[in-house]
């Protein structure tokens, strides 16, 4: 499978239909809105920084007819700037974020921060720089960095899989 497979990625997670879930740099909704499918009793947060994109997912939604979503127009890199309610979320995903950002300690303390006790976090990232997709090689973010800045935002790993051929998922949970 060469690249990530939302659908799969969702049934994989195992998340509740009422779950309460953030999908922090969600750009132009690729899990969002699926997300958003899935939960029907649930929330989902849909939180990013460029406002053009979020505007362009809100309008697909509307155009589903979802209606469980909360757009934000927020920065994760900072402390409440996701403007979510402390621990007040089941799950965070972090899909293809990371590479992007040199805060990324300060993007798991924010996901820390509104995650509940015992909430997960999901990080899918890219494995490599491939093919002119993704990000370029020395920007690309392993496995073992994301364990150990997670490790120093008090995470606690409990799963790891490829989701694809170029991509990884890790999850962590908030204890």
């Amino acid at each position: 499978m060469p690249f990530t497979n939302p659908t799969k990625i969702i049934s994989d997670l195992h998340l509740e239909e009422n779950s309460v879930v953030a999908d922090f740099g969600c750009g132009d909704g690729g899990l969002t809105l699926p997300l958003a499918t899935h939960l029907v009793g649930g929330k989902v947060y849909a939180i990013d920084v460029q406002k053009e994109l979020l505007d362009r997912t809100a309008k697909s939604a509307q155009d589903k007819g979802l209606s469980n979503i909360k757009f934000i127009w927020g920065d994760i890199e900072e402390r409440g700037g996701s403007k979510i309610a402390d621990s007040s979320v089941d799950t965070v995903i972090l899909s293809n974020v990371l590479f992007q950002s040199s805060a990324k300690y300060s993007i798991l303390l924010e996901a820390k921060r509104v995650l509940r006790t015992g909430g997960k976090l999901v990080v899918i990232d890219w494995l490599d720089s491939f093919g002119g997709l993704g990000p370029q090689a020395g920007d690309v973010v392993s496995p073992d960095a994301v364990r150990e800045i997670a490790t120093q935002a008090g995470l606690v790993e409990v799963d790891y899989s490829n989701t694809s051929d170029h991509h990884y998922v890790i999850i962590f949970v908030n204890r």
